[in-house]
């Protein structure tokens, strides 16, 4: 049979076709889908943890989704975010949990399906053995133990002349007492800020009594002294408008409690003392000689550091943090060893915060 060359033509243009559309269908089908569910996006740090995850995706030609809840309180709404996800078979899935007990049959199923988490902000404390590959994460312990350092440079005085008729108050304001990295930082200041009472001044363990809320007082502190109280305070809920509420009622108590400072230990906590204090502005005429310490940045809290309203922050590196997350998720992907990521914090003030190696992490 003869077969004219216009025949040939046509299908040597269908064989490449047919071969162009495999090849294309072959790149869809081994796109990576990697998930990254947030404790949030509300906050500036999630939207600068957020920009650290898209600009990874990017670099290593992945997809990538990033969710958060509306507040840090929605734990449902977490769950059903990590549920949509894995709806979508990612390859892997970057997590940081708002309460790790709401999601133990999501990460014992990512487990079976062999599905790598990476842990990242306050990471996914236990969770089933094996589930979690790496962290992405601040050391919240240390960090907050710097800004335990840093206040009690300040303060040091007025706690050696502190007495039981007189005694004075530290306040540590957490957002929470569920999540691991506010209870890390909560105890990192907490137990950092003892050691240095009882090395560094004339008082001893016996002299100080750790009170508030229970998720902050472990058995070994020491809760029955009468002369330093380290006060463990949580609002009623995540919400701003409790975050307000509950730094007034810190503010209220400060001449009869003696309270010499206040550490705030996220944006959340920090924000609701500066809307309880008119932007901080109210703090050198209201509540003289008030030292405060903040956690994180943000446009407020940078303000009131610059004004020097606060002694200083701690600030985190949340766009490491959130592209670290994404290369660890990849790299587990792709069956090669990871391990936690310790991304870093520093003290800032307004002398430092203008320096190169901090100006880059004070988000607004």
């Amino acid at each position: 049979m003869k077969v004219s060359k216009r025949f040939v033509a046509i299908l040597l243009v269908l064989a490449f076709l047919g071969t162009s559309m495999a090849v294309f269908a072959q790149g869809q089908e081994e796109q990576a889908y990697i998930a990254v569910v947030s404790k949030g996006e509300q906050h500036d740090f999630w939207q600068q943890v957020k920009l650290g995850a898209k600009d990874a995706a990017e670099k290593l030609g992945v997809d990538m989704t990033f969710e958060g809840p509306p507040s840090e309180s929605d734990v449902q709404i977490q769950v059903e975010m990590l549920n949509s996800a894995m709806a979508k078979n990612p390859v892997a899935i970057a997590l940081a949990a708002l309460d790790t007990g709401s999601v133990m049959d999501q990460l014992q199923d990512a487990l079976d399906k062999n599905i790598p988490v990476i842990g990242f902000d306050s990471g996914v404390p236990n969770a089933p053995a094996g589930s979690i590959y790496a962290n992405a994460s601040t050391d919240n312990f240390n960090a907050a133990g710097v800004a335990a350092e840093k206040m009690f440079e300040v303060i040091k005085a007025d706690i050696e002349a502190a007495t039981a008729a007189n005694p004075v108050t530290i306040v540590v304001m957490n957002q929470d007492a569920s999540g691991e990295s506010l209870l890390s930082r909560g105890k990192g200041f907490r137990d950092t800020m003892i050691e240095l009472i009882v090395a560094e001044t004339a008082l001893g363990k016996d002299d100080i009594k750790v009170m508030g809320n229970t998720a902050y007082i472990s058995a070994d502190n020491p809760t029955s002294g009468s002369k330093v109280m380290i006060d463990m305070v949580v609002p009623a809920s995540a919400d701003a408008t409790d975050a307000t509420a509950s730094a007034q009622a810190v503010l209220n108590k400060v001449e009869d409690a003696g309270t010499l400072g206040i550490f705030c230990s996220n944006e959340s906590t920090v924000k609701g003392l500066l809307a309880a204090t008119n932007d901080g502005s109210d703090l050198p005429g209201k509540f003289p000689g008030l030292i405060v310490v903040g956690f994180d940045a943000g446009k407020a809290q940078k303000d009131a550091v610059r004004a020097e309203y606060f002694l200083g922050s701690i600030t985190q590196d949340p766009y490491s943090i959130g592209y670290k997350a994404v290369s660890l998720a990849y790299d587990a992907y792709m069956g090669k060893a990871v391990s936690d990521v310790d991304t870093g914090a520093k003290f800032y003030n307004s002398s430092n915060m203008d320096d190169a190696d901090i100006t880059g992490l004070l988000y607004d």
